[in-house]
């Protein structure tokens, strides 16, 4: 396998030559929502495989897409459809991977699709490690797909990658880059807030540096503040920092949205932002900053360097020292109900089992060792979910 610095000269190599080819695994309202940004960069360079088992519905989906997207005369991207994608079959993964050979993978596939699993969670153990068994499954058999078909494409993951991917690292296995989700959705609510706050009219132009983990994406949005760990947090504009107290910042980032599938044009658009920062950077030799939770394996979430000019990724820690993000995001995590991931094994917090035994009357293992993720997942889908959902 190439390293990550390989991966992104292969990139740069091939957009010179003329295409890059980007793979969404799983076509749901992320994937569909990300192939319509795609399409919108009007770029043709970009050549865009959708991936999965129904040819009829990913047909009817890109249709839709690819329409759209050329009455607003932006379609400028070649789609292709590759069907019988079954995502319990890793051997039809990597027969994909092997025919297309992408040069970027987005896995936006769900295992139990249509459902936000903190709809359950959150009221009830107010906390989301619980479903890490069932976030790990799908992108675990892409990576094992990944190995089988020698694939050097980078790799984002959609669904908890502050732990997913981490998971998938410590028991030696080939692991995403980076993931995508909560922490991007943060961000702008808090530059929403500072702007309010200093009356700034180009809230684009605020700059905010923020390592957290999963937990605490969600409860400052939900709730405003943050369970009584101070956040590493530091907002700019034009290079000064902003004079703002932290909690009552926090306390007017809350900004209300939808629960039902609207919610992940946020997803998405954290997608959407990870390729275009590579992209630019690779194009224009230019440096750029995104984050990413799971970043090359980390616990909890990190702002991440691509230097396109060196073709070289990093965690960025000009800011804050990694020790000290590292062990801010594993505080956020163990609120998340996950005590550690090591040697492929994930342990719950016993706070989190209590909370699971009094919500459903369910005795979550202690651990879960990496080759008891399908048992564990079925059990949480049988004695949790379907419950819930009146199944």
């Amino acid at each position: 396998m190439l390293s990550i610095n390989e991966k992104l000269s292969r990139i740069r190599a091939n957009d010179q030559n003329g295409k890059v080819r980007i793979m969404i695994i799983g076509l749901g309202s992320v994937g569909c929502y990300l192939l319509d940004y795609l399409m919108s960069t009007g770029d043709p360079h970009l050549e865009i495989i959708v991936a999965g088992r129904n040819r009829e519905k990913m047909e009817s989906d890109v249709n839709i897409v690819r329409v759209a997207s050329l009455i607003r005369r932006q379609n400028r991207s070649n789609v292709i459809i590759a069907d019988g994608v079954d995502l319990e079959r890793p051997e039809t993964v990597a027969e994909c991977l092997r025919t297309y050979q992408p040069d970027i993978i987005v896995n936006t596939s769900r295992v139990y699709a249509g459902l936000k699993y903190g709809s359950i969670s959150w009221k009830n153990v107010r906390a989301y490690g619980i479903w890490i068994p069932l976030s790990i499954k799908y992108i675990r058999n892409i990576m094992q797909a990944y190995s089988m078909a020698d694939c050097n494409a980078v790799v984002i993951n959609t669904s908890y990658s502050d732990g997913t991917i981490p998971w998938l690292k410590s028991a030696g296995m080939a692991y995403p880059e980076f993931g995508s989700g909560n922490l991007n959705h943060l961000l702008p609510r808090i530059k929403f807030a500072a702007a309010r706050e200093m009356q700034i009219p180009d809230f684009w132009n605020i700059n905010v540096i923020l390592a957290t983990a999963h937990f605490h994406d969600v409860v400052i949005s939900k709730e405003g503040q943050n369970e009584g760990i101070e956040q590493l947090l530091r907002i700019e504009y034009n290079g000064k920092v902003l004079p703002l107290d932290q909690d009552d910042i926090l306390r007017k980032s809350q900004i209300p949205m939808p629960v039902d599938a609207k919610r992940n044009m946020m997803n998405a658009s954290s997608n959407f932002d990870i390729i275009m920062c590579l992209l630019r950077a690779l194009r224009s030799g230019s440096s750029e900053i995104f984050y990413a939770p799971g970043a090359f394996g980390e616990i909890g979430g990190y702002p991440v360097k691509i230097d396109g000019a060196a073709c070289t990724a990093e965690i960025d820690t000009a800011t804050f020292p990694m020790e000290l993000m590292r062990e801010k995001n594993r505080a956020s995590l163990a609120l998340d109900g996950i005590e550690r991931i090591e040697n492929g094994v994930m342990s719950y917090t016993d706070a989190l089992i209590a909370k699971a035994q009094k919500a459903f009357g369910v005795t979550l293992p202690k651990q879960v060792a990496f080759d008891q993720i399908n048992e564990t997942a079925e059990m949480i889908i049988r004695e949790i979910i379907q419950p819930a959902l009146g199944k």
